[in-house]
């Protein structure tokens, strides 16, 4: 799996980097990006997990923009596979980096496999449920925040203060970039308001695998199959529930 991501990105991602033309980039929504690199990488990579895996459903986020019913098959799914064919597509549009391709796979409701491969930085970060989570080879560990701010994904509460915990900063813009920061120690930890699937499925394994903890905004569990409330994931179970019980005070981010 790994080695398809590889040679999509180096095949219909990278050689767009920088070199967008303003008729490959469009919006979905009011400054939703979407780039002839998203739909290229997409199309192959679906391909192949068909090929592999025949009986598997394949949601990509931007089949889902065309397939509204795409969600509802996924979640009736014994097994299935989730594509981001340019995670931070913002980014890749503006010349950053900080991008990334990401597959997660689900067998009946649970993650059990996750890869993402960052072109520019050439990492690349896998985990498989219950076996660990390793980056370019190397057995993967949550290092622990230190002093490192927390973040957000949510541009109207940067500058907010989490009561007792302190004042929010931007993400990196991409999960599969944000959720190895958080890894490295780079984030206390992260908030984001929203959860679709191909988002999370991936860095919420490697997460977990590298010894993180995650879950949704009111403490519950996060699963692949809810699609509602916000997502809080953390280098351990104690900053997740001191983040958990900041937000449930009447006061915090309001």
């Amino acid at each position: 799996m790994l080695r398809l991501l590889q040679d999509v990105a180096a095949e219909v991602i990278t050689p767009r980097f920088r070199q967008l033309r303003d008729d490959q980039v469009a919006e979905k929504n009011p400054g939703d990006l979407v780039t002839v690199a998203d739909h290229e990488s997409e199309v192959l990579i679906t391909a192949a997990l068909q090929a592999a895996y025949p009986g598997a459903l394949v949601l990509g986020e931007e089949a889902m923009a065309s397939d509204k019913t795409l969600l509802d098959r996924f979640a009736e799914a014994d097994h299935a596979f989730t594509v981001d064919p340019v995670d931070g597509t913002k980014n890749f549009v503006n010349g950053s980096p900080d991008h990334a391709v990401m597959v997660g796979e689900v067998r009946d409701g649970e993650v059990v496999r996750g890869w993402i491969w960052q072109p520019q930085h050439e990492r690349s970060y896998v985990a498989e449920r219950g076996a660990g989570a390793w980056l370019n080879g190397e057995r993967l560990t949550v290092a622990g925040s230190g002093t490192a701010p927390y973040r957000t994904a949510r541009r109207s509460w940067v500058g907010r203060d989490l009561v007792g915990l302190g004042t929010l900063q931007l993400t990196w813009a991409c999960c599969g970039v944000d959720y190895p920061h958080l890894i490295a120690g780079d984030a206390a930890a992260l908030l984001y308001n929203r959860s679709m699937p191909w988002d999370h499925l991936p860095g919420s394994l490697i997460l977990t695998e590298a010894g993180g903890a995650i879950g949704r905004h009111d403490g519950t569990p996060l699963t692949p199959l809810r699609l509602d409330g916000g997502i809080v994931a953390a280098p351990d179970r104690a900053t997740y529930d001191a983040v958990v019980a900041s937000l449930a005070d009447p006061g915090s981010l309001q």
